[in-house]
């Protein structure tokens, strides 16, 4: 069973976190079986973006790397305070472990600017928000990570970046694909109306 680390940081957007667990739901009922997802927050209840209250599976302090295959990070918003969560170094040192032994990473929208400051993406290409004047681009560019701005979902290594909400179905399938098989991705993407 391959196991996915869905982390959520307070103030984390909700659209971005659901893809996840629709997904990987989907497959664990309908497609081959293979993957679960764990909740993990930074805190025992965590709050999205547009004030829904999650209550975790686990707490980030019980994560066991080991025992994962691959971390997600979904993006969120200022006023919600998701930087100063995503942004703490436990945050920081869990993502740094993922990449240390060479587990799949997947973010979507603004969650690829804490992949930014943990260091793991200096030097690599990646993607984060697009709109807004390129503030969050040029915040990503700041962490050493060599932007590509046109390009919707970056894969770099073991590392998926995206643009924005519209892309986190994209990176929810990529990182199925990737753990399980492109047929089982294309069945379970059908099951749930996608062509």
């Amino acid at each position: 069973m391959k196991r996915i680390c869905l982390l959520l940081p307070n103030g984390f957007e909700e659209v971005e976190a659901s893809v996840f667990t629709d997904v990987f739901g989907w497959n664990l009922l309908e497609g081959d079986g293979t993957t679960k997802l764990v909740t993990v927050g930074t805190r025992e209840q965590v709050k999205g973006t547009w004030n829904f209250t999650v209550i975790p599976e686990m707490v980030i302090s019980e994560v066991n790397t080991d025992e994962f295959d691959a971390l997600t990070v979904p993006g969120g918003f200022e006023h919600a305070d998701y930087y100063k969560d995503a942004y703490r170094e436990d945050v920081l040192t869990l993502i740094r472990e993922f990449h240390e032994k060479g587990k799949f990473i997947a973010s979507i929208c603004v969650g690829a600017l804490p992949l930014g400051k943990s260091g793991i993406l200096k030097g690599r290409n990646g993607t984060t928000y697009n709109l807004s004047s390129g503030h969050r681009q040029n915040q990503l560019r700041s962490f050493g990570v060599n932007v590509l701005p046109d390009q919707p979902v970056v894969m770099d290594g073991n590392i998926i970046t995206s643009h924005n909400p519209s892309t986190a179905f994209d990176v929810a399938f990529k990182l199925l694909e990737l753990l399980t098989s492109k047929e089982n991705c294309n069945h379970v993407k059908k099951l749930m109306g996608f062509k």
